[in-house]
């Protein structure tokens, strides 16, 4: 289950990232659902971060 989120996720960044690199080197505005896409995702990587570093933290404290 782990792998299939981590490809889903790696695939859906690349989606999102090479576009919104094209639509920036041809200097054409970002379409609305691609600009959610990508505040959705940062969103996610953000929250994951977060919950990842509370885990390592009371890892290290707690013993």
């Amino acid at each position: 289950m782990f792998e299939f989120a981590a490809v889903t996720y790696g695939l859906l960044a690349s989606v999102i990232l090479s576009a919104a690199q094209r639509n920036y080197r041809m200097e054409r505005p970002h379409p609305p659902m691609l600009l959610y896409t990508g505040y959705m995702l940062c969103g996610l990587s953000a929250g994951v971060a977060v919950i990842l570093a509370y885990i390592a933290l009371s890892q290290f404290i707690g013993g």
